[in-house]
C-alpha cells in the first residue's frame, strides 16, 4: 500500500506507548478507512430492496428534519 513513516514513543522503562505520524501519513490512513467504511455500507445496501420515489423523498425529508 503506502509506507508508514512512524516514530515511537517510549516509555520510561523502554516500551513503546504511543506513536507519532506526520500528518500526510494520518490523511492517508484516515482516507483508507472512510474508503473501507464506505464500500462495507455500499455492499449491505445491496441487499436492501430500492425505495421507490415516494418513499425515497419522505425518507431524505425525515433526514433532513432530525438534523
Amino acid at each position: 500500500m503506502f509506507d508508514i513513516k512512524r516514530r515511537y514513543i517510549m516509555s520510561e522503562d523502554n516500551k513503546p506507548v504511543g506513536v507519532i505520524l506526520d500528518i500526510s501519513t494520518f490523511e492517508k490512513i484516515e482516507s483508507v478507512i472512510e474508503d473501507f467504511g464506505l464500500a462495507k455500507c455500499i455492499n449491505e445496501a445491496d441487499d436492501e430492496e430500492p425505495l421507490n420515489r415516494s418513499d425515497a423523498l419522505k425518507y431524505y425529508r425525515g433526514l433532513k428534519e432530525s438534523a
